[in-house]
């Protein structure tokens, strides 16, 4: 039973795709900063081995003490692991290469789905007041991608707008169904958004017809264009919006930010 005196428990959101290369850490980061920039507070969770996201947001390995492994292994408390990024508002519980053996681990663990969505729920993040948590999954639908799903209230899903883009979704909402069946009946897809997106490209117009024919109103109407801006903010741990605030790519996550807050129920009361 929930206890009505704990301020509002925040929307956490997997960003999820068994595709490498999507965009899940890039939406990931900048749609984090765009509803940062909005006053929202703003929680990242790494969950990806290869630690972009943490990188992404400026912080060093070094600085890495406590990161998803312990979370979710070592039983470390919420909020010795959270960390504070560049950007006002937006937090980040890092990640490094240590991750990629816990599947191994958790395999004999009779709660390994459920650890991370325990580990949320912790009562320490209501002194954060996050009003999001972000999960940046892994490119695979291994046991730290169900671990996200089954923590988090919906999936945002990243597609590229390529040839055979739709092709995998359906092994992506078939995971999302059994999910919902098992272990975490309310989980719902937030959207599924093209990024990528070249307008001058018959592809692009073509991927976007496709995936709006056969998914309808769960594509969301914002695209994330193909932009240099983009793909070079990580290289300076920034997000775009930080790096060239002006750009088409800082100025796609800002409207999809908005997009997703008009969407979003718990704010709109």
């Amino acid at each position: 039973m929930s206890d009505p005196s704990r301020p509002r428990a925040p929307k956490i959101i997997a960003i999820a795709n068994q595709k490498g290369g999507v965009g899940k850490t890039t939406t990931t980061i900048n749609l984090g900063a765009a509803l940062a920039e909005k006053g929202l507070k703003i929680l990242v969770v790494d969950l990806d081995p290869q630690g972009n996201s943490s990188t992404g947001l400026g912080i060093e390995p070094d600085d890495r003490q406590y990161t998803t492994y312990e979370l979710l292994l070592d039983d470390v408390a919420l909020d010795d692991a959270i960390l504070p990024t560049d950007q006002e508002n937006l937090h980040l519980i890092p990640a490094t290469v240590d991750l990629s053996s816990a599947d191994i681990e958790l395999v004999s663990n009779e709660k390994r789905s459920f650890l991370l969505h325990d580990a949320l729920r912790q009562t320490e993040i209501d002194q954060f007041g996050f009003d999001y948590v972000l999960i940046d999954c892994p490119p695979s639908l291994n046991l730290l991608t169900v671990n996200a799903m089954v923590a988090a209230h919906s999936v945002l899903v990243p597609l590229q707008s390529e040839f055979f883009a739709l092709e995998g979704l359906s092994q992506l909402m078939l995971t999302v169904r059994e999910i919902r069946q098992s272990a975490n009946p309310d989980l719902r897809i937030e959207g599924v958004l093209l990024t990528m997106y070249d307008a001058r490209n018959n592809l692009s117009r073509q991927v976007e017809d496709d995936a709006r024919d056969n998914l309808g109103d769960l594509v969301f109407s914002t695209v994330i264009p193909r932009n240099v801006r983009v793909s070079e903010a990580p290289s300076y741990a920034m997000s775009v919006l930080n790096y060239d605030s002006q750009s088409k790519g800082a100025a796609a996550y800002r409207e999809l930010a908005d997009e997703l807050l008009r969407k979003d129920a718990r704010l709109a009361a």
